[in-house]
């Protein structure tokens, strides 16, 4: 797929010849629960990016890419659900919508590959990875934002 308007056309010619199952152009993903989200704001969160996407189905993972140095989102991420039909959905769906005033990309992954990172040599090796959860800290771990950690805290005191 090299962009938003060949996929939604991918799609709708789809639907227009009812196509399902193995003669679906989605069937070449059938062992793959990740997408590609593109075009992001570069204030959303990782949270933010679970909440608008946990409608099509549960998330499990989530790899928000970031600026090595600053931290900054680079405007993308991988997304995995638990159910494969789950992506179907949420690239079906999502793929062309504007979320922020942006223009998201969604898209299928093939193989999805843990990040990579350099080590001293200037070499690329698997960088210690763990699926990250809603806020990157990991499947279920909660209250790790700021304002999760306040409310937490005033609720334990009442």
């Amino acid at each position: 797929m090299s962009g938003i308007e060949d996929i939604r056309k991918l799609s709708e010619a789809e639907l227009k010849q009812d196509l399902r199952d193995e003669s679906s152009w989605h069937y070449r993903y059938k062992d793959s629960c990740y997408i590609y989200i593109g075009g992001l704001h570069k204030k959303l969160t990782e949270g933010d990016i679970i909440i608008v996407f946990s409608q099509f189905g549960e998330p499990i993972d989530i790899n928000l890419v970031r600026d090595s140095k600053t931290g900054e989102s680079k405007g993308f991420c991988f997304l995995g659900y638990r159910n494969q039909k789950s992506t179907i959905l949420a690239v079906d769906n999502m793929n062309g919508y504007k979320l922020l005033d942006k223009v998201l990309k969604v898209d299928h992954v093939l193989d999805y590959k843990a990040p990579l990172k350099k080590d001293s040599m200037g070499n690329f090796v698997e960088d210690k990875y763990e699926a990250t959860g809603a806020e990157g800290k990991g499947i279920d771990n909660y209250f790790v934002t700021k304002s999760e950690s306040i409310l937490h805290k005033r609720y334990l005191k009442n």
